[in-house]
C-alpha cells in the first residue's frame, strides 16, 4: 500500500479511496458509506481529485471491524455480528429503532421492507414482478411433484428467476434494492394459485392470499395476513438470517442468498412449527378439548408447538399483535379458544405463553388454508429481512463469516488406511 506523504504543518498520514478500501477489505462504495454514517472522516486536499482519509483512524476502524466480526457475545461463546436492523430487548422488538409492532400496525408489508431496506418510508408502494422472470419461475414450479412443498416452490423459484436476471451479480446497492423488489413478488406470483379466479395486482398480501386459501378474502382476515408479513420480515439473527449472511459474505447474489435462507427455514425447528401448531390446533378442535391432546403429545415425547420463545420470557410481541386482528374475525373464534385451551392446559405443566406460531396456527385454521399455509407466510415475509441483512453485509469485509475450526481429530501424523 502506498500511503501519501504527510504535508508541511499535517503530521498525520493521507490515504486516498482506494487505499482505504484496500486495508479495510470493502470496494470504494463501501467507504463512502462509512463516511455517511460516521465511522470515517474524509477531507478533499487542495487541487485534489478525491477524498482522502486519516490513515489512523481508517486502521483502527479496520481492527474494530476485524474484532467484530470475530468476536464473541460473551453469552456462551456465540456469535455477534454488527447489525443496525433490528433489536430485541424486554419483550419487544424494534426495526431501525422503531417498534415492530406499531410499524406492523399502520403500514403494508412492502412499506416495512423498504424502511428495512433504505430507512426510508415509501407510502403506497407495492411490488411488481416482469412477465419474463415470473414465467420462468412457473414452468420451473410447475415441474416440480405434487408433493413438494411450500419451501421447496419457493426455493426453486427463486433459482429460476435468477436465471433470467443478467444483472444478478451486481451487489451494488441500488442492483440489489431492485432484485429484491421484483423477487418477492416473484416467488409468490410463482407459488400455484388455489383460487381459480384471482389478480395478480395490488398489495403483496392480497396475491399471496390467493395461494394460501379458495374462500374469497374479506378485508380483516387480508389485514391479519399483511399484519402478519410485516411482523415476520425480520428477527436478528435467525438461524436462516445467519445463513443469508454467510452466503452474502462470500458475495453470492442476493437470488443466492435468499435461496440459502429458505434452505434453513425448511428445518423442522425453525420455518415448520406453525404447521406442527395448525395440526396441534385441528386436532384439539376435533377432541373438544385440549387436555387428551396435550396428553398424548407429552406422552409421546414431543415438545408442545406455539408455546414460548427463547428471546422473549414474558408474551411473544407478534402473537399478541395477531391475537388482537384475530379476535375482530367472528370466524377465528373457535381456533382462538383453542388455542387459549392449549395456554391453559400447559400452564399447568409449564408457565409458557403463545408465541407467533400458534397465532400463525390460528389464522391458517380459521381461513380454511393448508397446515403449510404459515411456512408459506414466513418465508415470504422473512425475504425481505434476508435482503435487509445481504445488503448490509456487501457493506463488510469480504469472508468476514468465516470462523476457525476446533481440530478435535487424531493428531497427525497417522498411517495411511489400508
Amino acid at each position: 500500500m502506498r500511503d501519501q506523504e504527510p504535508a508541511p504543518g499535517h503530521p498525520e498520514r493521507r490515504l486516498n479511496t482506494k487505499e482505504t478500501a484496500e486495508l479495510l477489505g470493502v470496494k470504494p462504495d463501501t467507504v463512502y458509506a462509512y463516511v455517511s454514517r460516521g465511522q470515517l472522516s474524509s477531507r478533499r486536499e487542495p487541487g485534489g481529485r478525491g477524498s482522502t482519509f486519516d490513515a489512523k483512524e481508517v486502521e483502527a476502524l479496520a481492527r474494530r471491524n476485524r474484532r467484530e466480526s470475530s468476536g464473541s457475545s460473551g453469552s456462551g461463546g456465540e456469535l455477534s455480528v454488527r447489525t443496525r436492523i433490528t433489536l430485541i430487548e424486554k419483550d419487544r422488538y424494534y426495526f431501525r429503532g422503531v417498534d415492530a409492532t406499531e410499524l406492523a400496525a399502520r403500514h403494508s408489508y412492502e412499506e416495512i421492507a423498504e424502511w428495512l431496506w433504505t430507512g426510508e418510508l415509501r407510502p403506497g408502494i407495492t411490488f411488481t414482478a416482469p412477465k419474463a422472470a415470473v414465467a420462468v419461475a412457473r414452468r420451473a414450479v410447475d415441474a416440480l411433484p405434487e408433493h413438494a412443498g411450500p419451501t421447496d416452490r419457493l426455493r426453486v423459484a427463486a433459482i429460476a428467476a435468477a436465471t433470467a436476471d443478467p444483472l444478478r451479480f451486481d451487489l451494488s446497492e441500488d442492483a440489489v434494492l431492485g432484485t429484491a423488489r421484483i423477487l418477492i413478488p416473484t416467488l409468490v406470483t410463482a407459488l400455484p394459485p388455489v383460487r381459480r379466479t384471482h389478480r395478480d395486482e395490488g398489495p403483496l398480501a392480497h396475491r399471496l392470499w390467493a395461494r394460501l386459501s379458495g374462500r374469497p378474502a374479506d378485508d380483516s382476515s387480508l389485514r391479519v395476513l399483511d399484519t402478519a408479513l410485516g411482523l415476520l420480515v425480520d428477527h436478528d439473527l435467525a438461524a436462516s438470517t445467519l445463513a443469508v449472511r454467510v452466503a452474502a459474505s462470500a458475495r453470492a447474489h442476493a437470488y443466492a442468498a435468499v435461496s440459502s435462507g429458505l434452505g434453513v427455514l425448511e428445518g423442522p425447528l425453525h420455518g415448520a412449527a406453525s404447521g406442527l401448531a395448525h395440526r396441534l390446533l385441528l386436532d384439539v378442535l376435533d377432541q373438544g378439548t385440549a387436555a387428551p391432546v396435550i396428553a398424548d403429545e407429552l406422552r409421546s415425547g414431543r415438545r408442545i408447538p406455539g408455546l414460548g420463545h427463547r428471546l422473549y420470557p414474558g408474551e411473544d410481541p407478534r402473537a399478541r399483535a395477531l391475537f388482537a386482528l384475530l379476535e375482530e374475525i367472528p370466524g377465528a373464534a373457535p381456533a382462538l379458544a383453542a388455542a387459549r385451551d392449549i395456554v391453559a392446559t400447559t400452564a399447568r405443566h409449564t408457565p409458557l405463553h403463545a408465541n407467533v406460531d400458534l397465532a400463525l396456527a390460528v389464522f391458517t385454521v380459521s381461513s380454511g388454508m393448508p397446515s403449510t399455509a404459515g411456512e408459506t407466510v414466513f418465508a415470504v415475509a422473512r425475504t425481505a429481512g434476508w435482503i435487509a441483512h445481504a445488503l448490509e453485509e456487501y457493506g463488510e469485509r469480504p469472508l468476514r463469516m468465516r470462523p476457525s475450526g476446533h481440530y478435535v481429530g487424531p493428531r497427525p501424523p497417522q498411517p495411511l488406511p489400508e
